[in-house]
């Protein structure tokens, strides 16, 4: 049961994070408010942030993170929510790149708290607190679970190797954050244009408009990011990287406490 609880937590946090975004898809439109997620936005955040509260109580008392893991994670959030106060070249920051490095590092799980945590705090630190704060920390913090698992599947590799696929996953997640970003707000855009959504769209027709939508409003955006995401972990990813999994095996190995066997 212990090893089960902080993984449904973890499941709990991505349900409630997709159920946020895409819910508006199923409601009448009548239902929703004017501006978009204004009236949920503190219920999304509340749930989120009681849940990763639980999921680190959980995994303490399990024993698979302890007092030195919280406070790197809480180390590395405020090093990312830092980081994004850079403005780099092409509207990019860098609050990703230390995201993917640290998810490749220290796992998905680790990787999902982190990135809820960054973009947390880099939204105290900016100023940049409103309704589509939710729904950045749960991109960013899929952002960083993804990250984790690719990262169990390239720490075998050469090290050269293993940083060009995380430059390679951190250029992708520049677009995939920018379209996941852009369905906060895009179906509480008003109107019957050949970019808006409305009630009675077919699924092809959705994905469809959408893409214009994305295509016309955030793709070129995204690109500029996507490269500064790629240059910043291929600059940074042997040192960052070596330095953080040589911390991570000195967490390991983890204990797991488990209940006295009944003598009954």
């Amino acid at each position: 049961m212990t090893r089960t609880r902080p993984v449904v937590a973890y499941g709990l946090i991505v349900l409630v994070g997709i159920a946020a975004f895409l819910y508006p898809f199923w409601v009448p439109r009548t239902a929703l408010p004017n501006n978009a997620h204004s009236g949920d936005a503190p219920l999304v955040a509340a749930v989120v942030g009681v849940l990763v509260l639980t999921a680190i109580a959980l995994e303490v008392r399990r024993g698979t993170m302890n007092g030195a893991t919280v406070a790197l994670l809480g180390v590395l959030s405020a090093t990312a929510g830092l980081m994004r106060l850079l403005s780099l070249p092409g509207g990019g920051n860098g609050i990703f790149f230390v995201v993917v490095l640290a998810g490749a590092a220290f796992g998905p799980r680790f990787g999902l708290l982190l990135g809820l945590c960054a973009m947390a705090v880099s939204a105290v630190i900016t100023g940049g607190v409103g309704p589509w704060l939710p729904f950045q920390m749960l991109a960013l913090g899929w952002m960083g679970g993804s990250a984790g698992l690719i990262g169990q599947m390239t720490r075998h590799l050469r090290p050269g190797a293993e940083v060009a696929v995380l430059v390679v996953f951190g250029w992708g997640w520049a677009f995939v954050y920018g379209a996941i970003m852009n369905l906060w707000f895009w179906p509480f855009v008003i109107g019957q244009g050949p970019l808006a959504w409305h009630p009675g769209l077919s699924a092809a027709d959705i994905l469809h408009r959408y893409w214009s939508f994305y295509v016309v409003t955030s793709l070129g955006w995204d690109a500029a990011g996507a490269v500064t995401n790629g240059v910043l972990i291929a600059l940074t990813g042997l040192p960052l990287l070596r330095s953080m999994r040589r911390f991570a095996d000195r967490l390991e190995p983890v204990t797991e406490f488990a209940a006295e066997p009944s003598l009954a």
